[in-house]
């Protein structure tokens, strides 16, 4: 990807960084040249970025070329309101105290270089407004009134970068540009990044896993880099985003959905989905509301507790709002442990999802992809307990898992999942239900589900990772058409 430095005045940049092209904005504007480029980086230094400013039109029109603007204008916009800066500063507030704590006056300046300041010590603080507000150059001031606050963060041009700061600055330009990535395919059509920890306890996907989804879109065209929450201020950079980790809504996976999506990625799965799936309340209703079979259900609240035992029945099952992979979900097998359960969930939600007890010696997982099922799975629950994961002091144990053909398995359970994963939208869903006889009863609809070597893949094979990884391509294939606004 070539990079191009985009400049009011080429004749006063006073940097010279390697394997860069500096053009002057009104240039990159209106020649018909870098209409037709394809596969650039823009970094846009340009001193005005105010609304309808050249600099405003730089990002702009670079987004609408495909071309990969920094900042983009969701960042322009971003930092020129102070709200934004007051909900950043209001995230940073203890690391903020911390990292300055040394620092003597009422007033600090940080200047930042692609997330980086000459000063090792501030490179947290740097690196992590640089998340919030990707642009090259930054000039961030705080003032001290009982504690630190971030006052004001802004683009700086090259003229305001001091003559003691330039090798630095090229240093760290060159570094951003020349930026590895840890798998890259010459010529490919599209940029896909893959959001994953490999550390991360019950994580949808195994490595194995990962590197399948790499090899899948590989052999569609698609460069796909595996990136870490550290990532957040380069996500611009690419044009698709596929998260492989548990998703929450006060979390880091949900800040990189917004972003992709703001900045016009193809996302999966998209914010809404996020919100949707990570709330079990929220899905409760829903479902209710389309008429989908699902076990008795009551939205606890301190008002109603009481009636829950009357209603559903012992045992009654209780699921935090925002529970995931079997945590957060408890079965209360009398009236005292349900109070005792209520009274620690009310703690940290003011609304339960409370059901009866459906026992079964499995449940379906349906995977939707695009409203389409794409593969349908028996998930055992684990020896001698309720559900298919079993947390102890030792560790985790899981039942067994069983895969088949999409077409072998019930056509109730296979429409119910697919109409309720509609309901959500037309990402990649697991559809959890019971069987109960021939009724099949929709438990809950999870986005990002298990994609895991062996598991869900031990019936389609690479197919399932090609399948998935063809959905990113015809998507960015279809980006910005008719057939995508219709």
């Amino acid at each position: 990807m070539s990079t191009l430095i985009v400049v009011e005045d080429p004749k006063q940049w006073p940097l010279e960084i390697p394997n860069t092209e500096v053009v002057a904005a009104n240039t990159y504007l209106t020649s018909r040249r870098f209409v037709d480029l394809r596969g650039v980086k823009v970094l846009n230094l340009c001193r005005a970025h105010g609304y309808q400013s050249v600099g405003y039109y730089v990002s702009l029109l670079a987004m609408a070329r495909g071309h990969k603007p920094l900042p983009t204008v969701t960042t322009v916009n971003d930092l020129r309101h102070t709200s934004v800066l007051r909900i950043v500063s209001d995230d940073l507030e203890d690391s903020l105290q911390r990292m300055l704590e040394n620092i003597k006056g009422e007033h600090f300046e940080l200047s930042i270089y692609f997330g980086k300041n000459l000063a090792k010590r501030y490179d947290r603080l740097a690196q992590t407004l640089f998340n919030h507000f990707p642009a090259p150059f930054l000039r961030a001031e705080f003032v001290w009134a009982d504690q630190w606050r971030l006052q004001r963060l802004r683009p700086i041009s090259s003229s305001e970068i001091p003559e003691s700061h330039r090798a630095f600055v090229i240093d760290q330009t060159t570094k951003f540009i020349e930026r590895p990535r840890i798998t890259s395919i010459k010529r490919a059509r599209y940029d896909l990044a893959i959001l994953y920890d490999p550390k991360e306890v019950d994580s949808p996907s195994c490595p194995r896993a990962i590197d399948k989804f790499a090899k899948a879109a590989k052999k569609l065209g698609m460069s796909a880099s595996i990136i870490d929450r550290t990532e957040y201020g380069r996500i611009g950079e690419y044009d698709a985003l596929f998260i492989r980790e548990t998703t929450f809504v006060n979390h880091h996976t949900y800040r990189f959905a917004r972003r992709a999506a703001s900045e016009g990625l193809v996302v999966i799965d998209d914010p809404e989905s996020i919100v949707r799936c990570t709330n079990k309340v929220y899905q409760a209703e829903l479902l209710d509301r389309a008429g989908i079979p699902t076990p008795k259900t009551i939205i606890a609240h301190g008002d109603n507790a009481h009636a829950l035992g009357p209603a559903l029945g012992f045992p009654v099952v209780l699921k935090r709002p925002d529970s995931s992979f079997s945590a957060g979900v408890v079965k209360a097998d009398d009236p005292a442990e349900l109070d005792a359960r209520l009274e620690e969930f009310f703690e940290k939600s003011e609304l339960v999802v409370a059901q009866e007890y459906v026992p079964s010696e499995f449940d379906w997982r349906i995977g939707v992809l695009d409203g389409k099922p794409l593969y349908a799975c028996r998930y055992f629950m684990a020896k001698g307990h309720w559900q298919i994961q079993k947390a102890t002091g030792e560790g985790r144990s899981y039942g067994k898992v069983q895969t088949l053909p999409v077409y072998e398995a019930p056509r109730a359970a296979v429409r119910a999942a697919v109409r309720s994963a509609n309901l959500i939208g037309r990402g990649f869903y697991g559809v959890d239900l019971k069987q109960i006889g021939d009724r099949f009863l929709v438990m809950e609809i999870n986005d990002n589900p298990s994609v895991e070597v062996g598991y869900e893949d031990a019936h389609l094979k690479d197919e399932l990772y090609l399948a998935i990884m063809r959905v990113f391509y015809e998507r960015l294939e279809r980006r910005g058409t008719r057939e995508e606004i219709l």
